[in-house]
């Protein structure tokens, strides 16, 4: 069995994402860790790809979805205006 078929080597790849995300933060890594993350839960319950072509395009699919949803989640609300009260150089 080859290295990335293993459900270890996602979920590894999934934490070292998401430290990323609060070493650098902007919601970056953090659809990716969350794709890593699934990729991982996915090859631990039995479902796997064939070939690492597929598994990363599987990947980034998840990836992909996991940033839409996350969009959705944190966006502002509909009349919902960010408001600053202080200044940086305050």
């Amino acid at each position: 069995m080859m290295l990335w078929a293993e459900w270890w080597v996602w979920m590894s790849g999934a934490l070292i994402l998401a430290t990323l995300e609060v070493l650098i933060p902007g919601y970056i890594f953090l659809g990716f860790a969350v794709g890593a993350g699934l990729m991982g839960l996915l090859i631990l319950f039995g479902i796997n790809a064939t070939g690492l072509a597929l598994m990363l395009v599987i990947f980034a699919l998840l990836s992909l979805l996991s940033y839409l949803a996350m969009r959705r989640f944190f966006r502002l609300r509909k009349g919902q205006v960010k408001v600053w009260e202080t200044d940086i150089n305050d």
